[in-house]
């Protein structure tokens, strides 16, 4: 194996418990570091590993190999760093592990603000990195699950507001009651094969360049 300013490549052997092949991005400078943690994930099950001697390429290899979960292992980072190599390994497209010898008070809390799905100080240990790997998942997709619950709430109820207005419009235009309102919304919807928020849309739209 290889390290440098580049991506060394090892597949470790296939496990027929894994649905999936893992790619994963490891940081690490020091080699000897790097194969443990390659031996560790190789014992563990099937791999597809890449391992980046130079964090400054990160953002690079990750464009390139779009990994499922990117690990990193730094001695004892500053704020700068943490935030720099989060930002680079795309912590809202997938996990983030992080491994440190040593951390600066609100590191930890820093490096959860940046996305990173697990910081484990003084834990650079081969029994350790697998299970890592698997909490740091586990934690990304609930709060990748989240995400994404907030976000069609916050979409649901931005739909109610518009679906409000049409039918405020209508009502006043029509002289017509809150339910006929809706229903003749509901009808030009099933009409047009559109769902309801987006025929109240396109009214309060068109009110609006009207007015």
């Amino acid at each position: 194996m290889r390290f440098g300013d580049f991506t060394s490549q090892n597949r470790c052997a296939p496990c027929p418990n894994m649905a999936h092949t893992l790619c994963v991005i490891i940081v690490e400078t020091d080699p000897a570091r790097a194969a443990l943690i390659v031996d560790s994930l190789c014992d563990a099950g099937d791999f597809d590993l890449h391992v980046i001697a130079e964090p400054t390429s990160l953002a690079r290899h990750i464009k390139e190999h779009n990994p499922d979960i990117v690990l990193i292992d730094v001695e004892n980072p500053s704020r700068d760093m943490l935030e720099e190599l989060a930002l680079a390994s795309g912590p809202l497209d997938r996990p983030v592990a992080m491994f440190v010898d040593r951390s600066d008070e609100g590191l930890s809390a820093a490096a959860i603000e940046a996305g990173v799905s697990a910081y484990v100080v003084d834990g650079l240990q081969s029994q350790r990195v697998k299970p890592v790997i698997d909490a740091a998942i586990a934690r990304f997709r609930m709060f990748q699950r989240m995400r994404t619950e907030l976000a069609e709430t916050k979409r649901a109820l931005e739909e109610r507001k518009v679906i409000d207005r049409a039918k405020g419009m209508l009502m006043r235009a029509r002289g017509v009651s809150e339910d006929e309102a809706y229903a003749l919304l509901r009808k030009t919807a099933m009409d047009q094969g559109k769902r309801v928020a987006d025929v109240a849309n396109a009214l309060v739209t068109a009110a609006g360049l009207l007015a």
